[in-house]
């Protein structure tokens, strides 16, 4: 699908030579490739900015203008002006779908409500769910928290400490205070807390002061910004990196990594750029597409000795898809109007964990930025839209999110050119009761009519899994530090390394594993 957006913008802050083309050349060479700028491929390119190696970052999409339209969400939900993606395939029925990612540099982070919370200190431990068991990760929450802090301070998180029961140990503070609620809000927290709950100001990377503020971004929520006041993988990590000698080569599509003749190392990639085939050569590689890109260029780079795809020795590449059960949920008073301009700002945990009245785990929930009449249409294209307005000015819009598990039968397939995906959802017995809650919490908050909607496949703005990396390498595809167990400089670090999806958002995990891996990788490239 071909987006109308003008594909040669370049943002004011870019250094003119950190962009680069391959001209005419039909080779080039690097010392670490990046593959992606999403909050992976970012995060790992600005880790290794002082590596004193060359590196270079090849993004399948271009720099996305900032432009009046970002905030518009006629533009973004009705006429997909954003939308670049193409079509995957649902995998048991044939049928095509739009899937919910973006070919841009920084990738979904452009899109997402800068939510960052950090996953909880179990959720890297093995924890029994109603249908099942959610694996433990090859470390845990306190080898990773000191990069967690460092991701709080470079995308500029507001947060609290203290309120949430499942809040784990922080070494630093926030770098920046908590978000305030708006008065619906406040006085929707005020509600739950009557009702022995434990809401908390959600930490978040919006940087607004007063009202007006709030206002230009309020669609930051699932639109881009063109203010700059959300942090994303672009703005506050990527170009940070290109400003420090990182390059950065964009509209090349990477269709093939190549193997040394043992098949032991990667030693090249081939990427489409300009309407030409390129090589790049490199001495490390680090795959960061997405979750489900990436397990497709690793299955589409299969070769003599690697048959069923690169570092695929255990057969689990591209299985144990997971992608969260999620509803949105809206609560409608007709009778009050919602002015709030930024509503992303409360976040509920009481049933996040197996406690008393409790004895699975539920999951997680976060205020939606204020939904808008477009975006329902999007959805209900048949509801008039006054209608929807007057829905969408009475709400307060919730996500809701359950962990599902991992599933063999789960997956990312290829066929040519085309990306399959077999999902079957998993634990929805936790989400059903989760709905139910939040319907009588809500209820007795203010709200008596209550709309949900379940996400289907295309909503797949959280996909993990598809290369899980443990210790054994019969039973995962990396090791502890997202190398393959297979191929010695061939690394992965979006979020296809989780062993669990958790019930969290994930952007700041994946980006603290990208600090956490990165030295690995330096100090193999040294070799």
């Amino acid at each position: 699908m071909d987006s109308p957006v003008s594909q040669n913008y370049t943002p004011a802050e870019l250094r003119p030579d950190s962009l680069i083309s391959a001209g005419t050349a039909d080779e080039m060479n690097t010392d670490v490739l990046i593959i992606g700028s999403g909050m992976g491929g970012a995060t790992l390119a600005w880790a290794l900015k002082d590596s004193g190696h060359q590196v270079l970052v090849v993004e399948r999409g271009t720099f996305l203008p900032r432009e009046p339209e970002n905030s518009q969400p006629t533009e973004m939900y009705l006429k997909g002006r954003y939308k670049n993606a193409g079509h995957w395939y649902d995998g048991s029925t044939g049928k095509t779908f739009a899937p919910g990612v973006y070919y841009w540099v920084g990738g979904n982070t452009r899109f997402y409500g800068a939510m960052l919370p950090r996953f909880r200190r179990s959720d890297f431990t093995e924890v029994e769910h109603h249908e099942g068991t959610s694996r433990a990760w090859p470390f845990t929450y306190e080898d990773l928290e000191p990069f967690y802090s460092t991701m709080e301070q470079l995308l500029q998180v507001h947060g609290q400490t203290g309120e949430d029961p499942t809040e784990p140990p922080h070494s630093q503070t926030y770098p920046y205070p908590a978000l305030k609620h708006e008065p619906v809000i406040e006085r929707f927290a005020g509600a739950l807390c009557r009702q022995g709950l434990h809401p908390y100001h959600a930490p978040n990377a919006l940087n607004v002061r007063g009202q007006d503020d709030r206002a230009a971004v309020a669609t930051a929520d699932g639109c881009p910004d063109e203010t700059g006041m959300k942090s994303d993988a672009e703005n506050r990590i990527l170009l940070p990196a290109l400003s420090d000698g990182v390059k950065i080569m964009t509209g090349a599509e990477i269709t093939r990594l190549i193997t040394s003749p043992d098949g032991r190392k990667v030693v090249a990639a081939e990427a489409r750029h300009a309407g030409r085939t390129v090589r790049i050569n490199a001495k490390s590689f680090a795959v960061a597409g997405g979750a489900v890109n990436s397990a497709a260029l690793l299955l589409r780079s299969a070769d003599d000795a690697h048959s069923r795809g690169l570092g695929n020795s255990s057969g689990l590449l591209g299985r144990n898809y997971m992608v969260h059960n999620s509803t949105f949920f809206v609560g409608v008073n007709p009778l009050q109007i919602n002015p709030t301009k930024w509503q992303k700002t409360l976040g509920l945990n009481d049933f996040y964990e197996a406690g008393p009245g409790t004895p699975f785990p539920l999951g997680n929930l976060q205020m939606l930025g204020k939904l808008q009449a477009p975006m329902l249409k999007s959805a209900r294209p048949w509801v008039p839209t006054r209608v929807l307005k007057f829905m969408s000015d009475r709400s307060i819009d919730i996500y809701l999110t359950t962990e599902d598990l991992p599933s063999l039968e789960n997956r990312v397939r290829v066929d040519g050119d085309r990306i399959l995906i077999d999902w079957k959802p998993n634990n929805l017995q936790p989400h059903r009761t989760l709905v139910n809650r939040v319907t009588k919490m809500v209820r007795k908050a203010g709200y008596p009519l209550i709309f949900t909607q379940r996400m289907g496949i295309e909503t797949n703005s959280h996909m993990c899994g598809i290369a899980v990396a443990g210790h054994n390498p019969a039973e995962s595809v990396l090791d502890p530090f997202c190398r393959s167990h297979d191929i010695e400089n061939l690394w992965v670090t979006d979020s296809s390394f989780f062993p669990s999806s958790a019930a969290l958002n994930p952007a700041l995990t994946i980006g603290a594993n990208a600090l956490r891996v990165a030295p690995s990788i330096a100090q193999a490239t040294e070799g």
